[in-house]
């Protein structure tokens, strides 16, 4: 059985960056990927682009300036799309991160095994001994001293017996899924005009009235993309289904297929900016906005978000919006942050309950509902992952457990690194 000293099961943005963190701290690091790339939601779910997560501040002589609160190793990976021209504004190329991905991998020195899905997880007094992958070639197990989940679903947590919860506290409905998919040949000098934005949310509410589409979303979103006339839509909506449920989620699948074609046909009999389009692609998963939560040593609230705490052991910041995607139905709704204000998320909340050599990462950490809605955007979960490798590496490196791992050493890795934790 090969062993390593830390083992992160998902290689999204989370996972990467919690792999990055801990080699370079001098740590045999090994990524589990159920896909054949990195980058999770970024390529899987096709999510694009990057949301914002930066404030404006006053500085001493009246001016502002721009304060960005995810830096650190979402900063480097940003600066290598940039640097191969595969970013423009928030808005990045999928198969560039793809390739910058492996190679900030391979130079951290990370082994990484794609086309493996986690199965099993041997726990022993409190402590997990081994984790099994299933392969095209079977069953393999691996051991480790520490291990990262940053599977975005808490799988990795919930498999070893960790309490968790899901979705909004009254009910348990989580935000709902989304296939997003691309349409070329669009003529966007007049598709993207105000006249024709306005032009087509007249059109889908009238779709809507007439019964021509079962999407409840209240409007579309779509967002430009690298490639000149082609449209990256946001906009199918799943609602009262549960995104670790594979029923539930395979029904979810083929509806969102059914609505995507919805969106399709209105546009293209509707718009002439339209006329000449033709779907390309959609996402080989449907996205998940929220699922499980672990319960962790501490449970971030919307409330504490909204008050902007500051914690002692604050490893990250955001100032995202509460962004809620009604789990019923129609409708969004949003709290926006003032400028100069955000608030920090505690390494606590990345430490789960029952398991003492486990660190949760990503959208998954320990909040409520609000909260969540908020941190588990791209930025912030990379940020979140940084966070959980530098503290393995102490873990390991101490001879300790993650929960009693110095936060100041882990606060020191963090900001050596470039990190913003407030």
């Amino acid at each position: 059985m090969k062993k390593y000293d830390v083992i992160i099961a998902g290689g999204g943005l989370t996972g990467c960056a919690a792999a990055i963190a801990a080699s370079r701290n001098d740590c045999k690091v090994l990524i589990i990927e159920q896909s054949g790339a990195l980058g999770g939601a970024a390529n899987t779910c096709l999510i694009n682009p990057f949301m914002p997560n930066s404030t404006k501040i006053k500085k001493e002589n009246g001016e502002t300036e721009k304060l960005e609160l995810s830096k650190g190793i979402f900063a480097e990976i940003c600066e290598r799309l940039k640097n191969a021209g595969a970013m423009k504004g928030p808005v990045f190329h999928e198969e560039y991160l793809k390739l910058i991905l492996d190679d900030m991998a391979q130079e951290a020195g990370i082994d990484v095994l794609f086309h493996s899905v986690l199965c099993e997880a041997e726990v022993e007094n409190e402590l997990i001994k081994n984790i099994t992958v299933i392969t095209k070639s079977g069953k393999i197990s691996f051991e480790a001293l520490q291990f990262i989940d940053c599977t975005g679903d808490a799988d990795l947590a919930v498999m070893s017996g960790c309490p968790y919860h899901l979705g909004r506290e009254k009910d348990s409905l989580c935000q709902p899924m989304t296939l997003c998919f691309r349409v070329a040949n669009v003529d966007e000098e007049e598709f993207f005009t105000p006249e024709c934005n306005e032009r087509r949310q007249e059109i889908y509410k009238r779709w809507k009235e007439e019964g021509k589409t079962s999407n409840p979303r209240e409007n579309i979103l779509l967002f430009r993309t690298m490639i000149d006339g082609v449209v990256h839509f946001n906009t199918t909506r799943i609602v009262k289904r549960n995104p670790v449920d594979p029923f539930d989620v395979s029904w979810a699948e083929r509806e969102a297929r059914k609505q995507m074609f919805d969106i399709f046909r209105m546009l293209k009999e509707e718009l002439p900016s339209f006329e000449n389009a033709e779907i390309i692609s959609s996402a080989s998963w449907i996205g998940a906005r929220e699922s499980r939560m672990i319960d962790g040593e501490y449970v971030l609230t919307g409330k504490e978000l909204i008050e902007c705490a500051r914690f002692d052991d604050a490893i990250a910041a955001g100032n995202y919006d509460i962004d809620i995607h009604n789990p019923e139905g129609s409708g969004t709704s949003h709290y926006y942050f003032p400028d100069g204000q955000y608030y920090t998320i505690p390494y606590r909340s990345l430490i789960p309950k029952k398991i003492n050599n486990l660190l949760v990462a990503g959208r998954c950490i320990s909040s409520d509902h609000e909260a969540q809605a908020s941190y588990r955007i791209m930025p912030i979960v990379c940020c979140l992952g940084e966070a959980a490798g530098a503290g393995a590496s102490v873990a390991v490196n101490d001879n300790c457990t993650p929960k009693n791992a110095d936060i100041g050493k882990i606060q020191k890795i963090l900001l050596d690194n470039g990190a913003f934790i407030g």
